[in-house]
């Protein structure tokens, strides 16, 4: 069972068949299904439900193998039925548009559409081991039993405060086992909740019941497993009649969340319980254990499995490939583990040994990815070409002879001096000058159109040259890219899509004009690119770098948002605190004429200047004397006035005082 658990990472549901894992189901994260073969490891079939994009499969589950009525469908033919005989292997596929979708894997087709349960994302998908019946659950708190005979709700009820994130069926199909913000087990006959248990911190995503033997009384003495969203442990549960069973009794430590767990359930009291988890780290462990009541220590994994792919040529350090699933055998001597790509998965049997602890398994997973379909599920045929055959391929655009009627022969005459040109001498009679005679026109009358953009398309691709291809590329037209793209030749389409996947992981600038080209390619030659076998693994690379780019996307924008904040905060403070500029700029600019005469002044004068410059602060000194020797004159005079006039002093001048007398 496949868990997402509410976790940013996607984990892509897949599921193998049960009892002998014939066939291992992978939903992809566009919402189309594969289904592979274990034992050729090959792809069996594949189908694309037609709202694929708006509604992808959140979650997928195996049905028992039986019989079921198609109902009102139209009757089957005697062919029909001989061939299904007594097996109808149906796959239930939960979406996110809350419909439950059940395809047959018998008929390679859609069996019927289960909607109007739900109203929202559908998260888990179980199915009754006798009866006709499949249960499901949601976000909107609701589990729905559906009657698979009419395709119609059965029963309705809510089951939680929360959304509903996983199911269980117990081994009798008597209770059922729901996760929300609890564990409850319901009696499926009255829909009551038969006990309670405490659950997880976070939202549980799976649930598993571990032994199959018949209870003694009631539902006393069954064990179940539970995994939880960002927990690093598997709690086990035991149902009691004293009701003292609302905790865990027993837990399995892991290295990270789980995402697919695998459980061979024991058959008696004494026999131990095989468990095969893989953890979101890309590990595997394998846990044994015999259920008889409480255990206070957690146990720890008794061995844990890696796959690494060896390094490149110029490095030789491994890097871990991530595990998708893992199952144990019928005879739980083996394991089947699922790594890879979800794209292309790789399947394989291995034994491990049991003293060993830790195991690492080293493959090159490049060199095992070849995709194989079977011939019975493929609706496109190879045709099959002799050696000796000639294959006619279209002219490339631009280069294509002019369809001319070839004249008669005439005979020559004897004696003519009629010889047939050299090659040297031909190719100097062309002229491929376009200055000279018709622009562009050679003597055949047909234009050579040096300017198409498909034709330099076609030249960079096949002489690899990187100038052609740079100058094609940087054209931002969108109306020039489409149609360049439209008249390219298609054996060239390939090596373009090569190409543009190529400059794709360069400069982010130059993935940003890729692009471009990309989408107009997957526009005009999608349903040549459809037949080619080998289009996973060419397309393979360019599906990881985009999805690595966008899982990417979501932290540089938060760090660019983060970064914006911290740059503006310190342009703010700047601003504040910075002071005005000061003006530079002269209030008053004095200029000194210049003369001719002054410039031709004797060498004389030139020293005066200079002695009078040398001595202006001895002469500004005798000023300051004399000023002040005139101001103690001046003072002692009129000190002189005053006292003649106390004394009765006349103050006329002397002629006034004779003229007087």
């Amino acid at each position: 069972m496949a868990t997402d658990g509410g976790s940013s990472v996607f984990v892509s549901p897949c599921a193998f068949s049960p009892k002998s894992h014939q066939y291992l189901a992978l939903s992809a994260q566009d919402g189309s299904l594969r289904v592979w073969d274990t034992q050729s490891n090959t792809l069996y079939q594949e189908y694309v439900p037609s709202a694929h994009l708006s509604a992808t499969c959140t979650c997928l589950a195996w049905g028992p193998c039986r019989t079921f009525k198609d109902g009102p469908q139209r009757k089957k033919r005697k062919s029909e039925v001989a061939q299904h005989g007594g097996q109808l292997d149906l796959l239930a596929l939960g979406t996110a548009a809350g419909t439950v979708l059940l395809y047959s894997t018998v008929k390679g087709q859609l069996h019927s559409k289960l909607d109007g349960g739900h109203d929202s994302k559908v998260n888990c998908v179980r199915w009754h081991p006798e009866n006709n019946c499949l249960y499901s659950c949601s976000d909107d708190s609701r589990i729905v039993e559906w009657d698979l005979q009419t395709g119609k709700v059965k029963c309705k009820w809510k089951a939680d405060k929360c959304a509903v994130s996983c199911l269980c069926l117990s081994p009798d199909g008597k209770m059922l086992l729901s996760a929300g913000q609890t564990i409850k087990m319901w009696d499926l006959e009255t829909k009551e909740v038969y006990r309670r248990f405490t659950g997880h911190a976070t939202a549980v995503s799976m649930l598993c019941f571990a032994t199959t033997r018949p209870p003694t009384r009631g539902m006393e003495g069954l064990y179940f497993l539970s995994g939880a969203a960002h927990d690093r442990m598997l709690s086990v549960w035991q149902v009691r009649s004293d009701g003292k069973d609302k905790n865990a009794v027993l837990s399995f430590t892991l290295t990270d969340e789980p995402i697919y767990v695998d459980l061979a359930m024991s058959q008696s009291k004494d026999e131990a319980v095989k468990l095969a988890v893989v953890c979101k780290d890309n590990q595997m462990h394998l846990f044994e254990h015999v259920l008889n009541g409480h255990c206070k220590k957690p146990l720890s994994p008794s061995c844990s499995v890696q796959v690494a792919s060896p390094g490149s040529v110029g490095d030789s350090v491994p890097w871990p490939v991530p595990i998708m699933a893992a199952a144990l055998t019928i005879d739980k001597q083996a394991l089947l583990l699922a790594y890879g790509s979800g794209l292309q998965p790789v399947i394989e049997r291995t034994t491990l040994n049991a003293g060993e602890t830790h195991v690492c398994l080293v493959r090159d997973i490049q060199a095992s990815l070849t995709l194989r379909t079977e011939t019975t599920v493929t609706k496109v045929k190879t045709p099959t070409v002799k050696a000796d055959a000639k294959l006619l391929v279209p002219g490339l655009p631009g280069h294509s002879a002019p369809n001319k009627s070839t004249p008669l022969e005439t005979k020559r005459k004897p004696g003519s001096d009629t010889k047939e040109m050299s090659i040297e001498e031909r190719l100097g009679v062309i002229d491929l000058s376009p200055a000279e005679g018709h622009k562009g026109v050679h003597k055949g009358g047909l234009p050579l159109q040096t300017d198409s953009f498909a034709v330099l398309l076609v030249q960079g691709l096949e002489s690899s040259d990187s100038n052609i291809l740079n100058k094609v590329f940087q054209t931002k037209k969108e109306v020039l890219i489409k149609k360049t793209v439209a008249r390219l030749p298609i054996p060239a389409v390939l090596p373009l899509v090569q190409e543009l996947s190529k400059r794709m992981q360069g400069h982010p600038y130059s993935g940003v004009l890729m692009v471009r080209w990309l989408k107009a390619v997957f526009t005009f030659h999608a349903s040549y690119l459809s037949t080619l076998p080998s289009l996973v693994s060419h397309l393979g690379v360019l599906y990881h770098m985009i999805e690595s780019r966008v899982k990417m996307f979501h932290k540089l924008s938060r760090l660019h948002g983060k970064l914006y904040l911290l740059i503006t905060q310190i342009a703010a403070t700047d601003k504040s605190h910075s002071v005005a500029a000061l003006d530079q700029t002269a209030k008053l600019v004095y200029e000194e004429d210049s003369s001719e005469e002054e410039e031709e002044g004797t060498g004389d004068e030139m020293l005066a200047e200079e002695e009078d410059s040398d001595h202006w602060e001895e002469e500004e000194e005798m000023k300051e004397v004399t000023e002040r020797s005139d101001k103690g004159e001046e003072h002692s005079d009129e000190e002189m006035n005053i006292e003649n006039k106390l004394n009765g002093d006349s103050d006329l001048e002397p002629d006034n005082e004779s003229e007087e007398e």
